[in-house]
């Protein structure tokens, strides 16, 4: 029977709706736009050899792209120098211990954490596609331990939403994946959707929004033990005369709605932030510093590039020693240049209009990313939260809960902020002070008993204010890759760009490294032609 109190929805309300919750649909075109979602294209390391006897490649930019390129362009038989504007390697392979120095435009920080803790300011996870960043993890001897990505015991918050308090992630996925699925099964009783499935594609859609939606044997999304049994308990199941567990209370579909919790689930289902996830154990700048054990003797650090130029038998690079202001020339027969388009575009470089063009013209977005170290591991002890993100609309934009050590005693350091956007371009207006107390907060709105109480010290960095790139990440659109993209990645004359705003992989390490295998591939077949 069907209700006939019900009025079905239109079909287009109804796709609409079950539409977003396979919000990663949407998000997974958006990411698409900006470079994001893709599997790799990594079929092996390079295949070169046979470099002519005396061969030289510059390399300018000790970051991942820098160091593979000088890597796989040793071992093919190259010489090779990379100048380096930081007085590290590694790039935005980066992490921050107890004792180092953060220096961004405006401001210094010293890093207080304590022996063992660390922040990741740039790349923090490696998804399992990412077959580049894995393979040569593996073959420079990096250890690699899962990354806690998906936790649907941390929460989401929403000021809108239940009266701004948090809710479980899993509460509120288990309810809204209930209510879809009551809707539809209703709308298909209903047959408002006759015209569209078939008569056996409707008993077996019906079927499936029963087991779905933990749905009663009227189609309905209620309070019951099978709900329970993914939603969670009252009273959990025990032992005894009282072991019988209590199912909770389900929220309503406009109060479930009212979280926006499809955000949640397209960002746990797109493609790039699927588990299984991993991360250096010890910090992500492992990765840096093994390629750095196998090239850093290259590289001259505190190089301040002044002025690229070329002609047909070779390159030329004017620098200045960012200590000593004096300056210095390297040449080369080639030119891999991986520094970011924010500062390539400020330089005199000897290269196309067409390439000139595109470097001006690629803007890059803004993340902040703040460390907060606690005195314990409390929303382990206190929450049951192992690993994975806590979502809110504030500023902030998520907390995330370290991966390893889990158990542990003393002090350890949570992601406290990591947004994009307007978000991000507020924390970093903050000085760090402001960008701490702004990060407590609103941080706890999650953890409001103990977020301030166990705070002990913290760090930050905003990539719009670091001075050797001024942004995050490149920030292609579909428009600005179809005028500028080949223009930017081509061979032009000697000189050939790499780093992820040279892929479709752009904000990802993987990303870098493809780029830079190319690049280099196509500087070695350029250079055994000449």
């Amino acid at each position: 029977m069907t209700d006939p109190l019900f009025v079905p929805p239109t079909r287009r309300q109804l796709l609409t709706m079950i539409g977003k919750a396979g919000g990663a649909a949407a998000l997974y075109q958006a990411m698409t736009v900006f470079g994001h979602a893709a599997e790799s294209q990594f079929n092996g390391p390079p295949k070169l050899s046979g470099a002519r006897k005396g061969s030289t490649v510059l390399v300018l930019g000790a970051g991942v792209a820098g160091m593979l390129a000088a890597y796989e362009l040793t071992k093919a038989g190259y010489n090779v120098q990379i100048l380096e504007f930081q007085d590290r390697t590694g790039g935005r392979n980066y992490s921050v211990r107890g004792g180092d120095t953060i220096n961004e435009l405006g401001s210094t920080q010293t890093v207080q954490f304590a022996p063992g803790n660390y922040l990741n300011p740039g790349p923090w996870r490696i998804p399992y596609h990412h077959r580049t960043v894995l393979h040569y993890c593996k073959e420079l001897g990096v250890e690699l331990e899962h990354f806690a990505q998906l936790n649907f015991n941390a929460m989401t918050h929403r000021k809108d939403a239940y009266g701004g308090k948090p809710q479980r992630f899993r509460d509120l996925y288990v309810d809204y994946k209930g209510h879809v699925a009551e809707l539809l099964g209703k709308s298909l009783n209903a047959g408002a959707l006759d015209t569209t499935v078939t008569a056996e594609d409707k008993a077996k859609l019906l079927e499936a929004m029963r087991d779905w939606g933990v749905l009663d044997k009227n189609m309905a999304y209620t309070k019951s033990v099978k709900v329970g049994e993914q939603r969670g308990w009252d009273r959990p199941p025990g032992g005894g005369v009282n072991g019988a567990p209590i199912p909770n209370e389900v929220g309503t579909l406009s109060d479930t709605l009212s979280t926006q919790v499809w955000k949640e689930i397209g960002f746990y289902t797109e493609e790039v932030m699927q588990a299984t996830m991993f991360q250096p154990k010890g910090g992500m700048d492992h990765i840096g510093k093994a390629f750095t054990a196998k090239v850093g003797h290259l590289v001259r650090l505190g190089t301040r590039v002044t002025k690229i130029a070329q002609d047909t038998k070779g390159v030329t690079v004017d620098w200045t020693d960012a200590k000593t202001g004096a300056a210095g020339q390297s040449k080369a027969d080639w030119l891999v240049c991986t520094i970011p388009a924010t500062i390539l575009g400020q330089l005199d470089i000897q290269v196309s209009t067409a390439k000139k063009a595109a470097i001006r013209s690629l803007p890059y977005g803004n993340s902040v990313k703040i460390g907060l170290e606690m005195k314990r591991r409390f929303w382990e002890t206190d929450y049951a939260i192992y690993g994975g993100h806590s979502f809110t609309d504030q500023d902030i934009s998520l907390i995330s809960y370290p991966t390893g050590n889990w158990f542990g005693d003393g002090p350890a350091v949570l992601l406290g902020a990591y947004p994009f956007g307007i978000g991000a371009y507020r924390l970093a207006g903050m000085t760090p002070e402001k960008r701490i107390a702004a990060a407590l907060d609103q941080g706890s709105v999650f953890h409001p008993a103990e977020y301030k109480s166990e705070y002990l010290s913290g760090a930050s960095v905003a990539w719009s204010r670091m001075p050797w790139i001024l942004g995050c990440c490149a920030t292609w659109t579909e428009e600005s890759r179809a005028a500028h993209y080949q223009d930017l990645v081509s061979l032009d004359g000697r000189i050939v760009l790499a780093g992820e705003h040279c892929s479709y992989y752009g904000c990802w390490q993987e990303g870098a490294l493809l780029s830079s295998i190319d690049a280099i591939t196509r500087l070695h077949q350029a250079a055994s032609a000449a």
